[in-house]
């Protein structure tokens, strides 16, 4: 009820709702943020306020669900630290880019460092072709949904899901392939 109301614009209820899913987003920012290989300087409270943040400017965005909420908090997750990679990115001009470990359970891709913003790119390049694929991998590598979930959050079949999610995979590894990234990823296919 209070994912429809806040999806409603009711800005109170974005208050209970972030209240009550507040741990979960932390968790999911802290998962994120683990996986880089040196001690990251941004935490994961700072991204969940940032998450916070930002669903306030939306004043409402439609979800349905629970579910459908915590997707949305994901990808607003992987665009905060996305951002923070860039800047640092450019702050340090060029060198040192903070990194993402993506493993097998997550993005069925070998388990070694990859820079999170050459994904970062190559998402958004992905959502430009096929929208759907780039909601099931952000909900999916950054949500920690299944892929059946995604499916169902999606409206999809957990066939087409997987469909999707073996395409998209293989269109991400050539993609970071292409852009010179799998020799420092250790993508294989």
């Amino acid at each position: 009820m209070l994912v429809a109301a806040w999806s409603g614009g009711d800005q109170q209820a974005l208050d209970k709702l972030m209240s009550a899913v507040y741990s979960e987003v932390r968790k999911i920012a802290r998962q994120r943020l683990r996986r880089q290989p040196s001690p990251p300087t941004l935490e994961s409270a700072a991204v969940a306020n940032e998450v916070y943040l930002r669903l306030i400017r939306a004043h409402g965005i439609h979800c349905e669900n629970h579910l459908m909420f915590l997707a949305l908090c994901a990808q607003v997750i992987r665009r905060v630290i996305g951002e923070y990679a860039r800047a640092q990115r450019y702050a340090k001009r060029g060198g040192g880019a903070v990194r993402l470990l993506l493993n097998d359970q997550t993005a069925g891709i070998n388990s070694r460092d990859f820079e999170f913003q050459a994904l970062d790119e190559a998402l958004e390049s992905l959502s430009k072709l096929d929208p759907r694929k780039a909601l099931l991998v952000e909900q999916h590598c950054f949500g920690g949904l299944t892929v059946d979930e995604s499916a169902a959050l999606l409206g999809i079949s957990p066939e087409t899901a997987k469909r999707d999610w073996k395409f998209a995979k293989t269109w991400l590894r050539a993609r970071l392939k292409v852009a010179g990234d799998v020799e420092s990823a250790g993508i294989s296919g």
